[in-house]
């Protein structure tokens, strides 16, 4: 994240001492912190997925897990102590929802679709973003099984549309973090949206404390910037 969205003056950035870890956030009235978590790559296929990014970036991505009743599964690389890159696919050994996270159905390549910012206190943070006009929707539980059989859970808001690339709030309580154990090696240095209308995103963004750079663009779009053992990359 470079510099705040324009107009944004009801947060504040402050940087953190670990290398490769996305800088902090606070409301200006409520000191509840907020940080980038993760980055969600969907693909129609994770195998193949996998390989490429391994090809692309340097680094073979770890199975995360199944999301059972969603229809989908994952694999993680960390991007920093704790922030990491989620490539998420639909599983063919789960009967298909209705409809997948993300949008994920209608993937035909690999796409940044969506972001997550994690809080200690999920419920002070939708009260907060609340506060400031924005609704971020109803935290729920969720859960993902690893191939060792543990059961990871978290609460998360369910407002993440693929369309808007407004990041959603999560919080791990005691679970340990995601990028503790996936493949380091990974630097995410910054994080950019790109649209075809930059300042109406700019009150949703402060709203949530989300401080990242929104640019011109022809169409809504995530973008990454990340480094690595194949140099600097770009992934979108």
């Amino acid at each position: 994240m470079r510099r705040p969205v324009r107009g944004a003056s009801t947060s504040t950035a402050v940087t953190d001492s670990n290398s490769g870890q996305f800088p902090l956030v606070a409301f200006s009235q409520s000191e509840v912190h907020v940080l980038a978590d993760h980055i969600i790559y969907a693909v129609p296929d994770l195998a193949v997925a996998v390989a490429d990014l391994q090809a692309r970036l340097g680094i073979r991505a770890q199975a995360g897990g199944k999301h059972v009743g969603l229809g989908t599964h994952n694999a993680l690389l960390a991007l920093g102590p704790r922030t990491y890159l989620e490539i998420i696919a639909p599983d063919p050994d789960q009967p298909a929802p209705p409809v997948h996270p993300f949008g994920i159905e209608g993937i035909t390549c690999g796409k940044l679709v969506g972001w997550a910012l994690a809080c200690d206190d999920i419920d002070h943070a939708v009260a907060e973003a609340r506060s400031h006009g924005y609704d971020p929707g109803a935290v729920v539980d969720g859960h993902r099984v690893e191939p060792s059989g543990t059961v990871l859970r978290w609460r998360a808001t369910r407002s993440a549309r693929a369309d808007d690339l407004i990041p959603f709030f999560i919080c791990w309580g005691g679970t340990e973090h995601p990028a503790r154990s996936a493949p380091p090696g990974l630097i995410l240095n910054s994080l950019q949206i790109e649209h075809p209308d930059p300042p109406s995103f700019g009150p949703l963004l402060m709203a949530i404390g989300a401080n990242v750079e929104v640019r011109q663009g022809q169409a809504p779009a995530l973008v990454a910037y990340l480094s690595g053992p194949n140099g600097s990359k770009v992934l979108r």
